[in-house]
């Protein structure tokens, strides 16, 4: 698996998190103070990065928790079927199949002979961008 970790308490907004076996993005960061008995609170709101569901964890700020690794790599639109586009790894040639992104503003602009990039995060691919 491509995961690292890391402590609750040093995760920030817009980094990434692994909950429920699902790579987030996190959207919302709160801590809560110590209390009497026990160690600061952080609670955690992240948005799925394949599925775009809208996920929250809540532990102690000392609590270990696993963090994917991003690999950013650029690729070429090679033929688009559909929901599907196939893209072409511009440094190992392999080409290979993504699922067409939801987001509009990537989507419109994909088309055979784009450069793209993607990531590759934990196993799974998806389209990031479209260069220009």
């Amino acid at each position: 698996m491509s995961i690292t970790y890391a402590e609750l308490g040093e995760l920030r907004e817009g980094s990434y998190i692994v909950i429920d076996g699902e790579p987030c993005r996190i959207v919302e960061i709160s801590r809560a103070k110590t209390g009497k008995h026990g160690s600061a609170k952080v609670h955690i709101v992240a948005i799925g990065l394949f599925t775009g569901s809208r996920k929250t964890l809540v532990g102690p700020s000392d609590q270990r928790v696993e963090v994917p690794i991003i690999e950013k790599r650029a690729g070429q639109v090679t033929a688009m079927f559909g929901n599907t586009v196939q893209i072409m790894d511009l440094e190992t040639y392999e080409t290979f199949e993504v699922e067409k992104p939801s987001d509009p503003s990537i989507a419109d602009k994909l088309a055979p002979g784009k450069e793209v990039e993607y990531w590759v995060v934990m196993g799974r691919r998806m389209i990031v961008r479209v260069k220009e």
